[in-house]
């Protein structure tokens, strides 16, 4: 049966986070090369364009959550920021990474428990990695502490929303919807979060937030 999206508005148990995340961890170490070029025809186009999105600097420093094997990284590295941030829950995902980008600083953890300074990073990519988020709350005030202000975040699918329904079918883990832009208002506003840009299409979601100040 399809696992259902979850519904949490008092937040999940940290028993159940940790058993989400872990299923996460060993399912995504599994399938390492199974994201390994070639992509699926214009996902690297749209890529490029999730992070032109984000207008990164040169100089800035920039954290991919959820990176994975480092799908964005040669694409990031393109607009000289300062540091690379990679973080995952996959030792493996990122070992895989290390080997072919050592300029890009890797931390295996959850996004919310990542213990970078505060108001340290320019740029936050969430790509294809948001449904997977489970405890949005802590996450969401971890990023806003680490977050300059006026810093940019991008909440991304180079696939769009449908993809992520197909993906629900197979999951062994519940995965949340990508948000429409009013839900997304609501969920953010508590973390002083505005929404800046927003693509909505069939083949691409890109939700740019930029942290008040």
């Amino acid at each position: 049966m399809p696992v259902k999206t979850r519904n949490w508005s008092k937040g999940p148990s940290e028993q159940e986070i940790q058993r989400i995340n872990q299923l996460q961890q060993d399912f995504f170490s599994r399938l390492i090369h199974v994201f390994d070029p070639p992509l699926p025809e214009g996902v690297p186009e749209r890529l490029k364009k999730i992070v032109a999105f984000a207008r990164i600097a040169k100089g800035d420093v920039v954290l991919d959550v959820g990176t994975g094997t480092g799908i964005l990284i040669p694409l990031i590295q393109v607009y000289d920021p300062k540091t690379i941030y990679a973080c995952d829950l996959s030792e493996g995902m990122l070992a895989h990474l290390q080997e072919r980008y050592p300029y890009a600083k890797t931390i295996t953890a959850d996004v919310r428990n990542l213990t970078l300074p505060d108001q340290s990073i320019d740029v936050v990519f969430l790509n294809a990695c948001y449904p997977n988020i489970v405890d949005k709350r802590r996450s969401f005030q971890n990023i806003a502490r680490m977050m300059k202000q006026a810093g940019r975040m991008v909440i991304s699918h180079p696939m769009g929303k449908s993809f992520v329904d197909t993906l629900k079918k197979k999951s062994p883990f519940p995965l949340d919807d990508f948000p429409e832009k009013v839900e997304a208002e609501i969920l953010l506003e508590p973390y002083g979060f505005d929404i800046v840009d927003f693509v909505d299409k069939e083949d691409l979601y890109i939700m740019v937030i930029q942290k008040r100040g």
